[in-house]
């Protein structure tokens, strides 16, 4: 303190330096927050692109070995879908018993690993991004666009498409229990309505 300056001027410059202190203390501390806030979303952002791309890698990397063993699928589930069930020979019950549990059990496999069978159900509407329309056919139980028969299941590994199951579609005008009712034409109050409108008004007096 000076000579010149009193004791409540010294109080006073000494409480502005520790207000300036404070004001850069707390503008220090805003900045490491929003530092550590940045810091804290990149590692987020990392995070999320690693596991993207650790999806993806694996994804890729059975994608064409999934492709190869959809071909077995397919060949079981003809197996299954046309074997003689009512057979009552034991050994043949026996077999097709052993075939449709191995089918099942590939599928189970196909899940495991993100396989996902595409299977639409008769009257599902068509999904251009899942199903191949293979022909279209007319049809009295399905609404036009919508799905008849599945020829062939797709399927979709990890949400990407692997193969487009392929259907048949209810062609436009099909008359399903979901197709929109035909418009009724209003009446035309001009129309005859059998009476004679035609004869001429009598302008005598």
């Amino acid at each position: 303190m000076t000579d010149e300056q009193t004791p409540a001027e010294d109080v006073a410059f000494e409480a502005d330096d520790a207000a300036q202190e404070i004001e850069a203390l707390q503008l220090e501390v805003a900045a490491l927050k929003d530092q550590a806030l940045r810091f804290a979303a990149e590692a987020e952002n990392t995070k999320r692109r690693a596991e993207r791309e650790m999806n993806d890698a694996r994804a890729y990397a059975i994608q064409k070995f999934a492709r190869d063993l959809l071909g077995v699928a397919d060949n079981l589930s003809r197996a299954t879908a046309h074997s003689p069930r009512e057979s009552q020979d034991a050994a043949v019950s026996n077999f097709i018993i052993g075939v449709e549990m191995t089918e099942k059990e590939l599928q189970s496999a196909f899940e495991r690993n993100g396989l996902k069978k595409i299977d639409p159900g008769k009257g599902e509407k068509f999904d251009p991004h899942l199903h191949q329309a293979v022909m279209e056919q007319p049809s009295d139980e399905v609404a036009a666009g919508g799905v008849i028969q599945v020829l062939q299941a797709g399927y979709e590994l990890m949400g990407r498409l692997v193969r487009p199951a392929m259907v048949a579609v209810a062609a436009k005008g099909s008359t399903g229990p979901d197709a929109p009712a035909e418009p009724t034409a209003a009446p035309n109050p001009y129309a005859s309505n059998g009476a004679d409108t035609g004869g001429s008004f009598d302008t005598k007096a």
